[in-house]
């Protein structure tokens, strides 16, 4: 048995093991139906220099070590596998060892062999496997030293040579998912808890955009972003090329139910945008969340009934042929028992919706 049918035969076996029997394979189908689970870490955080006395509470430092623990990995994906999930995107950052920059991965990073092995794990388990690599700079920690190199021959070298890493070590993947979300001051101070705040405005923002794109489409795979800049730049619109995935995010975080009346729900101007991508006739794939913000947080109430609503809503105000699929970010990492419980209760919710 060569290695790839040993790796295949183990998929099938693992979900199997995760179900309590033997593994049906899921009805097929064209729709994404995607789970973004975190391999990596350091898309968030932020480490001072060396010499430099900052107070623990005042930043998030970066992980130095691999932080997920693959027996919780694999419990997520079998169970993406039996819920019919069909796509797993998985967050990058500081979790592989590219060949052309290995200072980037940390200590554990997969191998690019054992990533290879992953991806034909889960393709043997009925699961695509789609790389993500953010390059917004409020999450690009994972970049280590380049993070704040913008607008230099070094950062755009770095830039090109990890996504064609990730393109060959996938084996071309559909897509590659390009983040490009919050890059905003109020973003990296919250999110990152960062001291150097580095924010792209206007051409630049733009520049560097289309860069990622043009290298993406140069290396086979179809760009896949955040569309959140489409929230307060309508240039957007007409700006953003149609090749690019729109990844639309609502997690109804104002708990306002789905309503379009701004006096009614605060975060109205954010369900709008899928129907302005509708508009303009861009491909999307919604993203929902059983994440609680901290709006939801402050007059606790959970966020368990979001995806099965942007389920609903998408298929009922997105054409068929834009609308490709959906995708469940729980936003929990698969490093202790507490954090994956979220990310197997966004898979069943997600599982449920999409009966529905």
């Amino acid at each position: 048995m060569n290695r790839r049918d040993f790796v295949k035969k183990a998929a099938l076996a693992a979900v199997a093991g995760a179900t309590g029997a033997r593994a049906e394979a899921p009805a097929k189908t064209d729709e994404i139906r995607s789970v973004l689970l975190h391999l990596g870490r350091n898309m968030w955080g932020w480490t001072p220099p060396p010499g430099m006395q900052v107070a623990q509470k005042d930043f998030r430092p970066l992980a130095t070590t691999l932080e997920c623990r693959e027996d919780l990995w694999r419990a997520a994906t079998a169970r993406a596998a039996e819920k019919g999930m069909n796509m797993v995107v998985i967050d990058l950052g500081e979790a592989l060892a590219y060949p052309s920059h290995p200072e980037l991965g940390v200590t554990g990073a997969w191998s690019p062999d054992k990533m290879r092995d992953e991806v034909a794990r889960l393709k043997a388990m009925g699961l695509e496997a789609i790389p993500k690599l953010n390059f917004s700079t409020t999450h690009n920690g994972w970049l280590g030293d380049y993070r704040c190199m913008l607008a230099t021959k070094t950062y755009y070298r770095v830039v090109e040579d990890v996504l064609r890493d990730v393109a060959e070590i996938f084996g071309t993947p559909r897509f590659l998912h390009i983040g490009f979300d919050e890059e905003t001051t109020k973003h990296q101070e919250w999110s990152a808890r960062s001291l150097a705040v580095v924010v792209r405005k206007g051409d630049l923002w733009w520049h560097d955009f289309l860069h990622v794109v043009r290298t993406c489409e140069k290396h086979g795979m179809r760009p896949w972003d955040w569309a959140d800049y489409g929230w307060h730049h309508e240039e957007y619109f007409t700006k953003c090329p149609k090749c690019v995935l729109q990844g639309s995010w609502y997690y109804d975080e104002a708990d306002g139910d789905f309503s379009l009346d701004d006096k009614v729900n605060s975060d109205a101007f954010r369900l709008r945008e899928l129907l302005t991508l509708e508009k303009h006739g861009f491909d999307q794939v919604p993203c929902g969340t059983n994440w609680v913000g901290w709006k939801r947080k402050k007059n606790g109430k959970g966020a368990d009934d979001v995806i099965g609503k942007l389920v609903k809503f998408g298929r009922a105000h997105i054409s068929p042929a834009h609308l490709k699929g959906f995708m469940m970010a729980p936003w929990a990492q698969c490093d202790t028992e507490a954090n994956n419980a979220k990310n197997l209760a966004g898979i069943d919710l997600f599982g449920d919706a999409l009966k529905g």
